[in-house]
């Protein structure tokens, strides 16, 4: 029999992995979960050991056509056509070459006896881990046309959300790039030729103090500004190796948290994707735990994810979901406050959904705050540093002409 490696979760929410015999990826499940865990990934051990479908895409398949893909789906089974026949329809009407082979392999795996999520599980790069995570639960539920419907409405939320960040960043990033062109030609090419004009004044040590220090920068992006490119490019590169470390990744999570002005509209988004994922689960009937620990990597953030892991222990342990987040710094106190009053009432489900809901508007009205206050602040800043190149290269002119007078 082949062996299969797995990802799993403890019921107290503790991620274990290893390696199972088993006749085919659907029997390692069920024996994961006569263990306790759930599956959250499984795979092959072996090369000859399983179907050979195996198929990964570094890019090529948007969330929109994702999100398309899963209400066609959720449409399909709800009206009662069976689960292959629904995914060959798809295959056959998409018109993105790496979707279709994508859900090809999908349903050849779904025939040879594996489960749809699992089936999805093998291309990590297209459906996402939150994604697999929710099909399963989804299938075991019994509820898989709602949890895809679902799922697709949330896709395209997060998109439009993204969207709109980029949408509102893009002309401040534009004058941002532009500006910096402007000046690295300024400085590069343009004062050199005039430092001829100035030797004389340079001799006499008579050069103004702005004129002084443009040069100086001008001779050193002339001598070493190649190497300094250099030196950026190989920065990046070692800080996102760097930055893909746990430590670095917790690290840089903490950073984007108290980033002013950005690491509250970056905390908001978090937060509203982590309360809408699970209020939709909860409000499948998937119970709380289980919500909590598929949930809890939607925040993207090391940080808050580990807050939500305590939440999960406390909830096993017999406490509530908000007495572990009011002891976390980063979640608003307004949100665990109305987290805590849900929990009194038993409508949970309903107040995360609404807090996702409060979180983006609040997040909506902050970006375009943020942009109204970055562009004349870009434009200032650009501005002033323009006009001390000119004013560097326009008061020995000035001087000289005086000179001249006398």
């Amino acid at each position: 029999m082949p062996d299969f490696t797995y990802t799993a979760l403890a019921s107290t929410g503790a991620k274990s992995a290893g390696t199972i015999t088993a006749t085919s990826e659907r029997e390692a499940a069920s024996m994961l979960d006569a263990r306790g865990l759930f599956p959250l990934n499984i795979t092959t051990a072996n090369a000859d050991g399983g179907t050979g479908y195996t198929i990964t895409f570094g890019s090529g398949v948007s969330k929109r056509q994702l999100s398309t893909t899963y209400s066609q789906l959720a449409d399909l089974l709800a009206s009662g056509v069976p689960l292959l026949r629904s995914i060959e329809l798809l295959e056959r009407q998409t018109t993105n070459k790496r979707l279709s082979v994508v859900l090809r392999d999908v349903r050849m795996r779904v025939a040879d006896g594996t489960g749809l999520a699992q089936a999805m599980a093998q291309h990590p790069r297209v459906f996402d881990e939150l994604v697999v995570s929710m099909v399963r639960a989804g299938q075991e539920g019994g509820f898989l046309e709602d949890v895809l419907k679902r799922t697709a409405i949330f896709v395209e939320h997060q998109e439009d959300m993204k969207g709109k960040v980029i949408g509102a960043l893009a002309y401040p990033a534009f004058l941002m790039i532009a500006g910096m062109g402007v000046l690295a030609i300024l400085i590069i090419f343009f004062v050199p030729k005039f430092e001829p004009v100035f030797a004389k004044l340079k001799e006499q040590d008579e050069l103004p103090v702005v004129t002084k220090y443009l040069l100086l920068v001008s001779d050193f992006a002339k001598g070493y500004g190649i190497f300094l490119a250099i030196g950026a490019v190989i920065l990046f590169f070692v800080h996102r190796s760097w930055a893909k470390t746990p430590s670095g990744r917790r690290r840089m999570d903490i950073i984007r948290l108290r980033l002013p002005v950005f690491g509250k509209i970056y905390l908001n988004l978090a937060l509203s994707r982590f309360a809408r994922i699970l209020g939709t689960m909860l409000h499948n009937g998937i119970p709380l735990l289980k919500a909590l620990n598929i949930s809890k990597d939607s925040t993207g953030n090391k940080v808050l994810t580990e807050a939500i892991e305590q939440s999960a222990e406390n909830i096993t342990a017999g406490a509530t979901l908000a007495d572990p987040l009011r002891r976390n710094a980063y979640f608003p106190s307004d949100v665990v406050e109305m987290i805590a009053i849900a929990e009194e009432s038993n409508n949970l489900e309903k107040v995360l959904i609404d807090i996702a809901d409060g979180l983006e508007r609040r997040t909506s009205r902050n970006l375009e705050l943020m942009v109204k206050l970055l562009e004349p602040v870009m434009l200032l800043v650009m501005a002033v540093l323009v006009l001390l190149v000119v004013a560097g290269l326009l008061l020995p002119v000035f001087k000289m002409g005086q000179t001249v007078g006398k």
